[in-house]
Parts: structure tokens; sequence; C-alpha cells
């Protein structure tokens, strides 16, 4: 729930607003109403706005008591009286989108202690290059020849590398690293993130041979980074994120992987080496890819998926070693009736 104490709501907003917003319609007698909240159906209350799309929780529809509900045209007459209906055909994203204007602080890390401008117990080196409006926590350390833009919020304990490059309206967490690196507007890097760091490169043998990694990462406008993730430097050549991407938390992305643009990466994935996701590639929980792999454009993996093979653009694979959706799909099948056919056989020669 949005609890008051953690999240401040920028409301009230008035119905008639929120329909401009969202493109929903709404009765005019219903447009001066105002909500200050958006919760789901069964949590929300008289101050609240909330959503529904899909019978399945017309229980919860009964019994709620929210102001006003986002509904598709088909469902409307579902929604009980003393609730106001914004009709629209896509209802929960319309419910974001409200969210989002309500509570607008808690979409990026914001300064810990309410800090503005540069915190006297920060560590900014004099030759660092600070746009005007940047917010720079205590415990922060800024290396020399860095440049952070305006609007940037360097949260408590953050190391910024020398000669590292950061855009305007950025949120950096609390206690990220960020060395090696070229980072463009608008990116949110969550807390504990760690990026431009050693690539994992050695020639095996007796000790180890380490290998030099010279490349930087290049991180494209709006991207989003999840608590945790790692990000290594290039080996030769660049590590680099495309613009929109967002990556959950626990992801490692390993030297001179490329990652194309809008891509959706869950928690928990694995890309190795030299890995190359085409544009809007989306990767479910704990997959794994092999190094030199490539994943093309709009390819998804479903979860757990163990890629040990390229990826046509615009195919599913699933399994591990992963194969097209539904090869996959057929060979489960097919191991289940297999297993329950030796099931009775089994239970068959006991009897004898």
């Amino acid at each position: 729930m949005t609890d008051p104490i953690f999240f401040r709501s920028r409301g009230p907003l008035a119905l008639a607003a929120i329909a401009e917003l969202t493109g929903a319609g709404v009765p005019e007698a219903s447009g001066g109403i105002v909500v200050s909240g958006a919760k789901p159906l069964d949590i929300a209350g008289p101050e609240d706005i909330t959503f529904y799309e899909d019978a399945d929780y017309a229980e919860q529809l009964a019994i709620c008591d929210a102001a006003a509900c986002f509904v598709n045209e088909k469902l409307a007459s579902s929604v009980p009286s003393h609730i106001a209906r914004l009709v629209t055909p896509k209802p929960y994203a319309a419910f974001v989108k409200t969210a989002r204007t309500l509570f607008a602080d808690d979409l990026r890390p914001l300064s810990i202690v309410g800090t503005r401008g540069v915190d006297p117990e920060a560590s900014v080196h004099e030759d660092a290059r600070l746009e005007d409006g940047v917010i720079v926590d205590p415990g922060a350390v800024i290396g020399p020849e860095a440049e952070v833009g305006a609007g940037t919020i360097v949260c408590s304990n953050v190391v910024i590398g020398p000669n590292v490059r950061i855009g305007r309206d950025c949120s950096i967490g609390p206690g990220a690293s960020i060395t090696h690196a070229l980072i463009g507007d608008r990116v949110i890097i969550h807390a504990g993130v760690r990026i431009g760091q050693d690539g994992f490169g050695y020639i095996p043998g007796r000790g180890h041979l380490k290998v030099p990694q010279l490349g930087r990462v290049i991180i494209q406008d709006d991207v989003e980074i999840g608590a945790g993730t790692t990000v290594d430097r290039g080996g030769g050549r660049d590590t680099t994120i495309g613009e929109g991407t967002k990556i959950d938390n626990l992801v490692q992305v390993a030297h001179n992987v490329s990652i194309g643009r809008h891509c959706i990466i869950a928690g928990h994935v694995g890309l190795s080496g030299s890995v190359t996701l085409g544009d809007g590639v989306m990767l479910g929980g704990k997959v794994g890819i092999a190094d030199h792999r490539t994943i093309g454009d709009r390819a998804q993996l479903i979860a757990l998926s163990g890629v040990m093979h390229d990826v046509p653009a615009g195919e599913r694979w699933g399994g591990a070693p992963a194969k097209p959706l539904r090869e996959f799909f057929r060979e489960q099948v097919a191991l289940q009736r297999l297993a329950g056919k030796g099931g009775k056989d089994a239970n068959d020669k006991s009897r004898e």
C-alpha cells in the first residue's frame, strides 16, 4: 500500500484532470471528484483511484470503496454506482499514468537526507565539473575530471571515478560505483550497482594470466539499472546498453556485451562476454547466455533458459539448452507422457 510516511502524494487530483492526462472518458458530473492515492481494488479507499479490467476480480470490485475506477467499456456496467467510472481501452495503463503523476517523486532514487547542492561531507575533487542543480549527498566521492550534468542526484556513498561522464537528470542510488563509463541523460542507477569494473578475462594455466580490460561502459539515455546489478567494462571494445533498456536487480553484464534499445532484462540474468542483444529483446528471470551468442531483435527467452546458440529475430525460445518454444513444449509433453507410462508399467510389475 502507499504508506503516507514513505510515499507523499502530489494530489489531490481532479478526475477531469486525470481524464485529460489519460484520455479516459469521465461523466461531466464526476469531473470534480478528487483523488490523492492510487491502489488496487482490494485495498483502495475513498481517496483512491483504482482499475478493473479482468472479470476474475469481480468479487473485489463488488466490495471496493474507491472514489474512482478505470474500466474498459465492456466491464463498465459492473462498477458499483458509488464509484466514478473512467472508461478507457487500457485501464491498467491509465492507472499507471495517474500513479506516476501522483507519486512522481518515487520514480527514481532521491537524496537520502534532502540535500540541496553539494553536501559539505561529500568529497568532490577540485578538477571535477558539476553543472548547476546537481545534488551530492554526504559520503559521496567524485573523482578528478568527472563530469555530472544538471538535475542529477548522487546519493550517499556513491563513488564516481576519474573522467566518468554522467548526463542530466540522472539518479545514482546509495552505494553505487561508476568507473570507466559514459552515461546519458535520465538514467536511473539503483543502490549498490557496480559499473565499469574489470571484466572476467584470463588465459587459463598455472597462475591464470589476467587479460587487461581496456574498454569502457557506454549507457545511453533513459536506461534503468536495478539494485546490485554489475556491468563490466569492455575488454577490447566497449560494453554498451542502448536507450530505454530496463534491467532488473542482480543481473550480470559481462565485458564486451552489447545490449540494444528498449530491452527488458529480468533478475538473475547472466550475459557472458561478447553477447549481443538486438533491440526490444525480453529475457525472463535466470536466463543464462553463453559467450559470443547473438539474440535477434524482439526475441524472447522464457525464465531459466540456457542459451548455447544464436536466437533469430522475433522468435521465442525456452529450456536448457534453449530451443524454439513450441519444440520445447512438445518435448515437455512427451516427457510427461513417458513418465506417466513408466510409472504405470512399474506398478503393474510390482503386482506380478
